[in-house]
C-alpha cells in the first residue's frame, strides 16, 4: 500500500513534538508546571509554606503565558492550538491535582480527606471539559469560578493557618476546598481577571508579597 503525494507532503510538513517547546508562551506554561510539581512535592513533605509559593507562582506563569501569547502577532495557528491544549492539561494538574494533594497531606492522608480531594479534582476536570467543549460565551466574564482562583484563594487562606489548631484548620481547609469546588461548577458569573492588564500587575504584586511572607515563615 503506497501513500499519496499529498499524504507524504502532509507528514513532511507536520512539526515535531519538541518543536513547540521553543514557543515562549509554551515555555511559560511549562515553567508553571515546574512550580506546580514543586508545590506537590512540598505538600507531600509537609512543608506547606514552600508549597504555597509554588502554587502562587504557577498562577503567575499561567497568566504570563496568556499575556505573551496575545501580544505575539506572528504566532502560528498550530502554536496556538498546541498552546491551548497544553494549558488545558497543565491547568488540571495546577488547579485540581495540587490543591487535592495539599488537602490530603494536611489531613494526614486520612480516608475522609480522599472524598474532599476527589470532589475538588472532579470539579476541576468537569469545568475544563465543559469549556473545552462549549468554549466561552462571554469574553469579559466566566460562568463559575475560574480554576486559577483555586490557588489564589488557598494561598490566602493558608496565611491564617498559624491562628488555629492543626485539627481545626484541616476542617477549615476541607470546607474551603469543597466551597471552591462548588463555585467552579456553579452558574454564577465571575469577572475574567486575567484579561485585564491592571489585574496582571495586581497578581504580580500579590505573588511577590506571598513569596516574601512565606519565605519569612520558612526562615
Amino acid at each position: 500500500m503506497f501513500m499519496t503525494t499529498d499524504k507524504i507532503k502532509e507528514i513532511a510538513l507536520q512539526p515535531t513534538i519538541l518543536s513547540f517547546v521553543k514557543d515562549v508562551p509554551n515555555l511559560c506554561s511549562l515553567a508553571g508546571l515546574v512550580c506546580t510539581l514543586l508545590s506537590i512535592y512540598f505538600s507531600i513533605l509537609g512543608v506547606y509554606y514552600a508549597a504555597m509559593i509554588g502554587m502562587v507562582w504557577a498562577v503567575a506563569f499561567d497568566w504570563a503565558d496568556g499575556l505573551i501569547a496575545r501580544s505575539m502577532r506572528d504566532r502560528s495557528s498550530s502554536d496556538q492550538a498546541f498552546g491551548g491544549q497544553l494549558d488545558l492539561l497543565i491547568d488540571i494538574v495546577s488547579y485540581g491535582v495540587a490543591p487535592a494533594i495539599l488537602l490530603m497531606s494536611y489531613g494526614n492522608f486520612k480516608p475522609v480527606f480522599l472524598i474532599g480531594a476527589f470532589i475538588m479534582l472532579a470539579a476541576s476536570a468537569i469545568r475544563l471539559s465543559y469549556f473545552s467543549t462549549f468554549g466561552l460565551s462571554d469574553k469579559a466574564q466566566y460562568t463559575g469560578l475560574a480554576l486559577d482562583n483555586n490557588n489564589l484563594i488557598l494561598v490566602f487562606l493558608f496565611l491564617f493557618e498559624g491562628i488555629f489548631s492543626e485539627g481545626l484548620f484541616s476542617a477549615i481547609l476541607y470546607a474551603g476546598g469543597i466551597c471552591i469546588a462548588g463555585l467552579n461548577v456553579s452558574e454564577i458569573k465571575t469577572p475574567k481577571l486575567s484579561g485585564n492588564p491592571r489585574n496582571v500587575y495586581i497578581l504580580g504584586f500579590y505573588t511577590l508579597a506571598i513569596t516574601i511572607i512565606y519565605s519569612y515563615k520558612l526562615g
